[in-house]
């Protein structure tokens, strides 16, 4: 018979809660050989385990909390030393493999320049230009050359390692000097170097720390400056647009203003034409000739059609300029 879906799932959880249980259990018995391997071999068996005699094999020996902490606390300090030995001894063998690098990168240096020297000198500075073979006298003269300054160099570097022996020798006697006199340095100033080192660890993580902020600010302060400069190359743009959106607005405005007036000009001088017809027609007689009125109602009709045309000039041309006044005084250029 299967078990129910809800107890089975609490059976799960429980197993779970166990199995993790079990892998702190064991995380801890192998901490726990750690330490007795290193403090106190003696306790444990030929497989690595720990002894248990009498009564404490049957129940076990139970250690209790501040036990465990100063056992984690020193297997702790433990690794921590070890991690601090391996990371000198891998700087030790990182400046090792610089130096090797460094030295390897002159001698292919130097290797390079003699090839292009023997090949400038000897391959063809050599040559013969009648028979295109190389003159023995000139390759003969270039190896001993070249030899006379490897053995300089030899000698030069023979000096120096007689100088450098002479320095440790100088180097040992001073510290024999000092051991002799009491000056050696005791492991309480060892100490003291040490907590000094570490202090000063602190304050260069602190000052890595404080540059690493303020390169995040800087990046920060860099990508507001893009947006700003972005911003104020669209806003440059966009005043030169208005600049030039005025300056043709107001082209536009002069020519309304002139158009304008010289609609008035036409229209005044249609009304005084108009008015001087009608002082002509009021001093003729009562009865003109029929011809006479036939032209007139002609001209007068012309007129007014002209008249007419002209004031809706006039009318389009007074919309035209108040529009472009409100324009104008919208753009800020009303009182230029």
């Amino acid at each position: 018979m299967e078990e129910p879906p809800l107890e089975r799932e609490v059976l799960e959880a429980e197993l779970e809660d166990l199995m993790r249980f079990n892998e702190t259990l064991i995380r801890e018995n192998e901490l726990f050989e750690t330490h007795l391997r290193r403090t106190n071999p003696a306790l444990l068996d030929d497989d690595g385990k720990p002894k248990r005699k009498g009564a404490a094999a049957k129940r076990g020996q139970q250690l209790n909390a501040e036990q465990k902490y100063e056992i984690a606390a020193q297997e702790m300090e433990e690794v921590r030393e070890e991690i601090e030995k391996t990371r000198e001894e891998q700087e030790k063998l990182l400046d090792s493999l610089r130096a090797s690098m460094e030295e390897t990168d002159v001698r292919i240096a130097e290797i390079k320049k003699d090839a292009y020297e023997f090949k400038r000198d000897i391959v063809t500075g050599a040559e013969n230009f009648r028979t295109g073979k190389t003159m023995a006298e000139k390759a003969v003269r270039y190896m001993e050359d070249k030899l006379r300054a490897k053995q300089a160099m030899g000698e030069k570097m023979r000096l120096k390692n007689t100088t450098l022996k002479a320095q440790i020798e100088k180097m040992k006697s001073q510290l024999q000097q000092k051991e002799d006199m009491g000056e050696v340095l005791h492991v309480i100033d060892f100490d003291q170097l040490k907590i000094e080192n570490q202090q000063y660890l602190e304050k260069i993580e602190e000052r890595n720390n404080e540059l690493l902020r303020l390169k995040l600010t800087t990046g920060n302060t860099v990508q507001v400056l893009n947006t700003l400069k972005h911003k104020l190359n669209n806003l440059t743009a966009e005043s030169e647009w208005l600049k030039r959106e005025t300056a043709a607005r107001k082209e536009s405005l002069a020519k309304l203003t002139d158009e304008i007036s010289r609609v008035e000009g036409e229209k005044e001088q249609a009304a005084r034409l108009d008015r001087k017809l009608k002082r002509e027609s009021e001093s003729e007689s009562n009865m003109p000739q029929v011809m006479d009125y036939v032209q007139q109602k002609a001209d007068e009709h012309e007129l007014e059609r002209q008249m007419a045309g002209w004031r809706r000039k006039l009318e389009i041309a007074e919309v035209e300029a108040r529009r472009y006044q409100n324009v104008a005084r919208k753009l800020g250029i009303a009182g230029e």
